[in-house]
């Protein structure tokens, strides 16, 4: 995949240039955005200043200037620039460039390889860089906009810094289309509200900005375009949204702490932004009912009831009435009590469980379903709860070795506060049982 303001193709002067390709920055301070890797004290203005440049990822959403920044860097630090796809480039080819690395070293000259896509390496081919980047031979970016953290060898990354890219803003795609007119010496045909929407349909992307102004400066346009003008003449871009990537993993984020954080604005928001997306309805119900079991609990009981409802009604529905019934389900668990006590006691318990996984639970608890377990003692000394005092005998349960444990500690919230007055009266009476 090429990416913004990318080398441009062969051919005369006279031949047609994109608009992106007349617009590349000559050097790094053209480059608009970015500021957070490209400032004087951020990561790459450092390495700059101190003239000690290290292998690179570049981790970010197409048109955010991943390879232009490269091709600059190589500028500024007087190496050779040697692009790749990953898509396209094979072992034999690989080979091919790092011999000519190796030679052009041996003449007093350094290799910047940009790797585009390096994510779509296999491990063994993500191996074969190492040693080149070791003895000094390339000094490696890679570019890529899936998270590196999965999509990468450790031993690479361990090489290279990550710096993350981010989509243009708002102000940025605004610099972006001024320098745009300056260039095409004339004011794009927009009213107000017209450029605003085309800025929002660039979706942070800057290469896809100017490939629409490039259509709207070949119109014939009497006047200045409305927004209506400009949405009926344009395709709007769908949204960035890969069900398997990086963004269906922000995203399903993004929805579950909404409603963590009781915001049933914003949980409608991410939930709707998935949804035109793509993603199967199914996949958000039960991450919905995920949602009521770990974060509501017992403060409201009902909440994983709702969640299973509307599951269901959605399934009776189908799409798209049924995404209300889940749509519902979410502004309630926005709203609900939270608790997440039950949860982090069923860790707790699950670690101790790992913990003393060996210990037989006391010999009173047993069953006695033989002479022979009842000669052992199984069964002896049980006190059945039922015949006790308040119908509590306020027995040990847990393995005679074994520290008792507390794991469920409710929240004073919700109807987990009834629960937790329970809590503490059967924590009264067994400590009072214990000292008789």
């Amino acid at each position: 995949m090429g990416d913004l303001f990318d080398h441009a193709p062969s051919g005369g002067e006279s031949a047609p240039r994109p608009l992106a390709d007349r617009l590349r920055p000559a050097k790094l301070s053209e480059v608009i955005g970015q500021e957070q890797v490209l400032g004087p004290d951020a990561p790459l203005g450092t390495m700059l200043a101190s003239g000690s440049l290290s292998s690179l990822i570049f981790w970010g959403p197409p048109g955010v200037g991943k390879t232009t920044i490269a091709r600059l860097l190589a500028d500024e630090t007087d190496l050779h620039f040697v692009q790749i796809s990953a898509i396209f480039t094979g072992v034999p080819e690989l080979r091919k460039v790092f011999e000519a690395a190796k030679m052009r070293r041996q003449n007093g000259k350094g290799t910047l390889l940009f790797v585009d896509e390096i994510h779509r390496f296999n491990k063994a081919q993500q191996d074969g860089f190492l040693p080149h980047m070791e003895d000094g031979t390339i000094l490696l970016v890679g570019a890529t906009t899936e998270n590196p953290s999965f999509e990468l060898n450790a031993a690479v990354l361990s090489r290279a810094q990550v710096l993350l890219l981010k989509r243009l803003d708002l102000t940025d795609l605004e610099r972006l289309a001024q320098r745009a007119e300056k260039e095409l010496d004339r004011a794009l045909p927009l009213d107000g509200p017209a450029r605003d929407a085309l800025l929002e349909m660039a979706d942070g992307d800057g290469r896809a900005l100017l490939n629409l102004i490039e259509q709207i400066t070949a119109w014939k346009a009497d006047g200045k375009l409305t927004t209506d003008d400009l949405t009926r003449r344009l395709m709007k871009r769908a949204a960035k949204y890969d069900k398997s990537g990086d963004e269906h993993y922000n995203l399903i984020s993004a929805l579950h702490k909404s409603v963590r954080g009781s915001d049933p604005d914003a949980a409608l928001y991410w939930f709707a932004r998935m949804l035109t997306g793509g993603e199967d309805p199914r996949y958000l119900a039960r991450r919905i009912t995920r949602m009521a079991v770990e974060d509501i609990g017992l403060a409201d009981p009902q909440a994983q009831s709702v969640c299973l409802q509307s599951w269901e009604t959605y399934e009776r529905l189908g799409s798209p009435e049924g995404e209300l019934a889940l749509a519902q389900a979410l502004v309630y668990l926005a709203l609900a009590p939270k608790s997440n006590a039950a949860y982090v006691g069923y860790k707790a318990a699950m670690v101790a469980a790992k913990k003393t996984g060996s210990e037989p639970p006391p010999a009173h608890i047993l069953n006695a379903p033989t002479k022979l377990m009842k000669e052992q003692g199984f069964g002896a000394g049980y006190d059945y709860d039922h015949d006790a005092e308040d119908g509590f005998s306020g027995q040990n349960y847990f393995p005679e070795t074994m520290k008792r444990g507390i794991y469920y500690l409710p929240v004073d919230r919700g109807f987990e506060r009834e629960l937790k007055k329970r809590v503490d009266y059967f924590a009264g009476l067994r400590a009072k049982r214990s000292k008789n």
